[in-house]
């Protein structure tokens, strides 16, 4: 629902505060609504639609999904321990009937230990330990995806350099990758490693392509930050990016020989 407020806008190339102006609302409320923080009025929906002169299916659509905003996720409960902008993608992700990702600093979110995850956490400026401790907690909560009766499809290609930056000790770094192995037996899940000698290969930085069960709904890119994230939608962004994870998966080893790989790295553990 946000992100087709931001298109709407966008669409008709207004910025939040001339948005706001218009509406007699300030330009934060517009950004709020655009961004998933706070709680969505459906009146406010039904606003913005008719100002944005949309058809009366997408009003309607857009304003039930204003009601079921209200409707609080399991992470929600965890409090500041997920921040608004990440939340809006736990909410995806327990929509998505399938994943594509791309790694080239870290192991993924649903592949880690909670050791590894937090060593990541501690690392970062200004988390308070108990914060630490939830987050950690959110991020073993969302792998249950993995193992759930209709299992969230997962294909992640991480870049070899994951497997030598080193995250705590070296039992933790033993344990993740174990962990990574039991993970890549899975049925619903394929791991691929891009080895150093790969060549080039597309110049991005960590990505997810998320796919969801009705047809009607585009696929996603989400890429994220110390802060906040980018959430991408278009036909062209998206088509973009997956042919960059198509051109990186060409390049990388074969699941069989990535598991060997990474069971190497473990036994090259001093």
């Amino acid at each position: 629902m946000a992100i087709e407020l931001k298109k709407l806008r966008e669409e008709h190339q207004l910025t939040c505060n001339q948005v706001g102006k218009e509406l007699d609302w300030s330009g934060s409320k517009v950004n709020r609504l655009e961004t998933g923080q706070g709680r969505v009025q459906p009146s406010d929906i039904d606003a913005l639609c008719r100002f944005y002169g949309t058809s009366d299916e997408l009003r309607e659509l857009l304003k039930e999904l204003a009601k079921q905003s209200k409707t609080r996720g399991w992470w929600h409960a965890y409090g500041n321990a997920v921040p608004s902008w990440f939340s809006v993608y736990v909410g995806l992700e327990q929509a998505a009937s399938g994943l594509r990702t791309y790694e080239c600093e870290f192991v993924p979110g649903l592949l880690q230990t909670a050791d590894y995850a937090r060593e990541l956490h501690l690392a970062t400026p200004g988390q308070d330990s108990d914060d630490v401790e939830r987050m950690i907690t959110v991020r073993m909560e969302r792998q249950a995806l993995l193992t759930s009766a209709a299992p969230l499809e997962l294909w992640a290609i991480v870049h070899e350099s994951v497997l030598r930056h080193a995250i705590g000790s070296a039992k933790i770094m033993r344990a993740q990758f174990e962990r990574m192995l039991d993970v890549a037996q899975l049925k619903n899940v394929t791991l691929q490693v891009l080895p150093f000698d790969a060549g080039s290969y597309p110049a991005v930085a960590a990505f997810t392509i998320l796919g969801f069960p009705d047809q009607e709904d585009p696929d996603m890119v989400y890429r994220d930050g110390l802060t906040d994230a980018v959430y991408l939608e278009s036909p062209e962004e998206i088509a973009l990016y997956g042919k960059a994870f198509d051109n990186l998966r060409a390049l990388s080893l074969s699941p069989q020989r990535s598991s060997d790989l990474i069971r190497q790295a473990a036994q090259g553990l001093c």
